[in-house]
């Protein structure tokens, strides 16, 4: 847009602002139009982007055909480390500092996907604090995207208070690999329960204001290599699984923008990828938001623009002005390249407001924020095992909470990159996406002391017991005995709770390699007795940050096989408290009836012990499913898998990751094995009974193409609770789609009181963005639905399924 065109906008929309042809911002009825002040007319002839009345996109256009290059080319990438202008308190490197004289605002980036992350504003805790909610793999755990609404309704909440623009998150990547160190970022292994929670997630957030920024585009499943590492994935199986989640965010999310991620996709790196963010995501999918890069994910001056990516982070490295000014010398790049790029992101930033209102920011109700991360994680706890065990009564008086030493579990609330004798989120933990600053936490222990305090039980005594790795020493409340004393006092309890898990972070994966080369795994951590002093960094034998053995499965065995000196079994009083990154190998000992009841609560954040203790004692009834397989020692695919696939190998002189195991990922390899695992995915107990009976498909008729499954869902038990119906479907193999035995179409959870039943209908539509019939037709370039027999099941998990019957096309 030129000058003279630009003048001829500013003078019509004068016009309009005198007429009373107020926008989305004037806030007045058409019957009766406000006055504008000569400021409003003035401002609107200098800064007709300014006008409230205009489209987004219109406002975009007007604003960078006013800019100067040397603007456009500051605005394109993150500002050096300093103060904010608007908040000069705050001092950080996340944001892009504005121009006052165009009325472009500082936008301010905060990192996810459990909370307000890391900022801009990390140096003033008045300001950088923010409730750390339970983990991303915790909220996929609820089945419910309700969940996932309250999740991102209170980080809208909090941004908007702290005057942050940009949410970075949710995280869509899949849980390819159970060691991944940042499954707890993303919502398990299945893209259609990612999809729907990251979907959900989304409009939550982008109904406070908040741009959402999906991550990390696409298939970043392993931390191991991350900047360098090549993965071959076929074009069909990077549809059907890897892309699947991204493009219901877009499409149902409307998504604002996404993230391109560090890694190299069939030999593009994906911030200059354009097959995928041009070709897929834009002319395929529609998509109209910006694409931003992970901090240094860049790689290019020129192609990554040309292909699509629009804003640099965290610093100008490949669009530093020298580099932009060279490309636009040679011709390789125009000046409306940089236009376009500088639309699209702008063009979002208007959609959610940032340019209309002040970067002041307000106070947190962390009460509030409180009170959210309790329901959240009472809601995403998985009751794996029982036994008669849970819950523990209410009148016990002798309460024992076990640990190791050498872990955090026990001793600390945990959140992803937790680090044992440090403050989450505080400086030295080594955290970064889940870098939180939680004003308060709750440790096991005190959640215990609180909740039977609220039960009105005052004189029970709780205690923390803490076992060193060789499991020959202890302490009780800090004072020191041996093992054998430890396991007495565990004897003598009224409940037992052991506490474990497998912390993990963002920077390494839950591996120790043979060398610094990292080619060769020594060791692999999908088990509770493999940990290391710091998740982010990685390891390696002979390394600073050499993993070690906590002996945590033998000190449970331990302890199991103790005499009860109490009136209870030690089996019928003592419960196994999991707070995992994902799935964890468990053995065949710590599976069934001799075995301790198990909770899974994943990781918590600051309402950790209060999350547990309700759950533990029947104040909330256990209702979350599983959003990744547990496998049994022995028979996990960790253990199958081939070095092609983790860590990789080096294929001219690049680290190459072969998808091998196809669409064969978690449960639907363990289904395509016929291998039982410890806990299958989508499995979940209660403290009540339930039956799913009458199951029904309706096919569609007429103009309609949807099918319609119904079942009834009957409480059997004595109390309160709910379930999750789960649909899942056998598609036919295209002779070029080998298809796994069955796939997660649909869900809903029910809440159902004791005695009582409900009917429930799920939809499965073959035209929505998750596909659920259809496979990927590389020749044609899209998504078909196969000739041949569907098969349609019903129930409560992966593992436990009716068939409803079948249905042809």
């Amino acid at each position: 847009m030129n000058k003279y065109k630009l003048g001829i906008m500013s003078l019509a929309i004068a016009s309009a602002v005198l007429a009373g042809c107020g926008g989305s911002g004037g806030g007045t009825s058409a019957s009766t139009p406000a006055t504008p002040s000569a400021m409003d007319i003035a401002l609107t002839m200098a800064q007709p982007w300014m006008y409230t009345g205009l489209k987004p996109e219109q406002r975009a256009q007007l604003l960078v055909a006013a800019m100067a290059l040397a603007q456009k080319q500051q605005q394109l990438v993150g500002s050096p480390s300093g103060p904010i202008p608007e908040i000069p308190t705050c001092t950080g490197g996340r944001h892009v500092i504005g121009i006052p004289a165009l009325s472009i605002p500082t936008l301010r980036i905060t990192n996810g996907p459990v909370g307000i992350g890391k900022n801009d504003c990390d140096n003033n805790p008045a300001l950088g604090s923010a409730t750390a909610l339970p983990s991303a793999m915790a909220i996929a755990a609820s089945f419910d995207p309700s969940v996932a609404t309250e999740f991102g309704n209170v980080v809208g909440v909090e941004a908007r208070a702290l005057a942050l623009h940009v949410f970075e998150a949710p995280g869509m990547n899949m849980a390819r690999l159970p060691v991944l160190g940042r499954n707890f970022e993303y919502f398990g292994e299945d893209p259609y329960l990612t999809g729907v929670m990251g979907v959900a997630e989304t409009l939550a957030v982008q109904a406070n204001g908040l741009i959402a920024m999906g991550k990390h585009f696409v298939a970043n499943e392993q931390e191991t290599k991350r900047t360098t590492v090549n993965e071959i994935i076929d074009d069909q199986i990077l549809h059907e699984l890897y892309l699947k989640p991204f493009e219901m965010v877009v499409k149902d999310g409307k998504t604002a923008s996404l993230m391109c991620s560090y890694n190299t996709v069939n030999g593009f790196q994906m911030c200059e990828n354009k097959d995928l963010e041009t070709g897929v995501l834009r002319n395929q999918w529609g998509f109209d938001g910006y694409i931003q890069t992970d901090f240094g994910a860049m790689k290019s001056t020129v192609n990554s623009m040309l292909a699509g990516t629009d804003h640099e982070m965290n610093r100008a490295t490949n669009w530093t002005v020298d580099k932009l000014n060279a490309a636009l010398a040679t011709g390789d790049l125009r000046v409306s390249d940089l236009d376009t790029a500088l639309t699209r992101r702008y063009t979002q930033m208007f959609r959610m407001g940032i340019f209309d209102r002040p970067v002041v920011p307000t106070s947190i109700d962390f009460a509030a924020g409180g009170v959210h991360a309790l329901s959240i994680g009472t809601q995403s706890a998985v009751l794996l095992q029982n036994n008669g065990v849970l819950p523990f009564a209410k009148t016990v008086q002798n309460v024992v909470v076990v640990g190791k030493a050498t872990q955090i579990f026990a001793q600390q609330a945990v959140a992803g990159g937790s680090v044992l004798g440090r403050a989450m989120g505080a400086a030295g933990t080594g955290a970064a996406s889940s870098d939180v600053l939680a004003t308060y936490t709750v440790t096991p222990a005190q959640g215990v002391k609180n909740v039977l305090s609220s039960l009105g039980n005052t004189t029970a005594k709780v205690k923390l017991i803490l076992i060193d790795d060789a499991n020959a020493s202890a302490t009780i409340d800090g004072t020191a005995t041996t093992y054998a004393g430890a396991v007495a006092a565990a004897a003598a309890a009224d409940a037992v709770i052991i506490v474990a898990g497998t912390i993990a972070e963002e920077g390494a994966d839950r591996a120790t390699f043979t060398d610094s080369n990292l080619t060769s795994i020594a060791s692999m951590g999908d088990t509770l007795d493999w940990y290391v002093a710091l998740p982010s960094g990685t390891s390696f034998v002979g390394g600073t940050n050499a993993s070690g053995n906590s002996q945590t499965t033998a000190m449970i065995t331990g302890i199991m096989a103790a005499t009860s000196t109490t009136a209870k079994s030690m089996t019928a009083k003592t419960a196994l408290v999991l707070k995992d990154n994902a799935g964890v190998t468990l053995p065949a000992s710590l599976v069934g009836a001799t075995a301790p009841a198990i909770l899974e609560v994943w990781f918590p954040g600051q309402e950790d012990g209060n999350i547990t203790a309700n759950l533990l004692f029947g104040v909330k009834n256990p209702s979350g499913k599983l959003p990744v397989t547990f496998p049994l020692a022995g028979s996990s695919f960790m253990g199958q898998a081939s070095v092609n696939m983790f860590p990789g190998t080096i294929n001219s002189s690049v680290p190459t990751v072969i998808y091998e195991e196809k669409l064969n990922i978690g449960y639907r390899w363990y289904n395509a094995k016929n291998i039982t695992p410890a806990f299958p995915f989508g499995y979940g107990l209660s403290y009540t009974t339930f039956n799913i009976t009458g199951p029904t498909i309706t096919t569609p008729t007429g103009a309609n193409t949807k099918y319609l499954v119904s079942a009834t869902v009957a409480n059997t038990g004595s109390v309160d609770g709910a379930e999750v119906v789960q649909v899942y479907l056998g598609v036919p193999s295209a002779d070029f789609s080998p298809q796994p035995p069955k796939r997660l179409v649909a869900f809903q959870k029910v809440s159902v009181a004791k005695g009582a039943s409900t009917n429930v209908t799920l939809t499965i539509d073959p035209d929505s963005s998750s596909h659920p019939l259809g496979i990927w037709d590389k020749t044609a370039q899209k998504f078909i639905n196969p000739t041949g027999t569907y098969t349609v099941y019903v129930g409560n998990s992966s593992g436990n399924l009716t068939t409803v019957g079948t249905f042809s096309r």
